[in-house]
């Protein structure tokens, strides 16, 4: 396992701070990092589920840990807060205009990332899954716009066991004993048909879905089980609330 050394100090600075916290929160088991499916050069998109708040600090160490440095999606409030945002702003992360016509900006802030050889993380649910048994529901576009744009490679990456530290819309819970967290990456989705294809809503749709069934295969190989389908659609309930604080089933790796 080979630990990046970023140029700027601040980076390693707050590297270094989230590293022993996730350690001393989490066990780690990891699978299909450097040396299995990450591409030995050059940039990627690395897409994963998102079922708790924690779920970008522990996607940030498992790349970071596997040799990339990390360029994570994130809403633009959270850099106006005073630690959080000095600490985004630091590593260098994207701000993301949701819901707006300056989401294009961070869109094109990421490709452009990326285009430097840069691992750009994102979270394609967009929000916390409203899915009741914690399954990808289904993503929103931005992350097929920007794979479609670059044509570099889309690694799926599922994550699973964080809930168990921090539910969703929840508090975190006494850490000890650590609580295992498993990461797995698969192989990258194949969008190879789809670069000449208009970029229509259409396309879109389509390399949204393939990402999220990548996404969805992964933590099936983790939980043991296969997710539900069709896959929990946010914009067929909109009115649809699942703010809840209990317990999830404990499913071990």
């Amino acid at each position: 396992m080979s630990t990046p050394r970023p140029e700027s100090r601040m980076y390693r600075f707050i590297a270094f701070v989230v590293r022993n916290l996730m350690f001393s929160l989490c066990r780690y088991d990891w699978k299909g990092g450097e040396g299995e499916n990450f591409p030995a050069t050059g940039g990627f998109i690395a897409a994963a589920n998102h079922v708790t708040e924690l779920d970008a600090l522990t996607l940030a160490h498992y790349l970071f840990d596997n040799g990339r440095e990390p360029r994570i999606l994130a809403k633009r409030g959270l850099f106006t807060s005073p630690l959080t945002g000095w600490a985004l702003r630091g590593t260098k992360m994207i701000p993301v205009d949701r819901d707006s016509a300056r989401a294009t900006e961070s869109l094109q802030e990421a490709a452009n990332q990326l285009g430097d050889g840069a691992c750009v993380a994102i979270l394609p649910e967009g929000t916390l899954t409203r899915d009741p048994d914690y399954w990808p529901m289904e993503g929103k576009t931005g992350v097929a716009r920007i794979a479609l744009a670059t044509r570099l490679p889309v690694l799926p990456i599922a994550q699973w066991g964080v809930i168990e530290i921090m539910p969703r819309y929840g508090f975190p819970r006494w850490p000890w004993p650590r609580r295992t967290v498993t990461i797995r990456t698969g192989p990258p989705v194949d969008l190879s048909d789809l670069y000449d294809q208009p970029h229509d809503t259409a396309t879109l749709r389509e390399a949204t879905s393939r990402i999220m069934d990548g996404i969805t295969a992964e933590l099936e190989q983790i939980r043991g089980e296969k997710a539900p389908r069709p896959r929990f659609d946010l914009r067929k309930h909109p009115d649809y609330e699942a703010k809840m604080t209990d317990y999830p089933p404990v499913v071990r790796p």
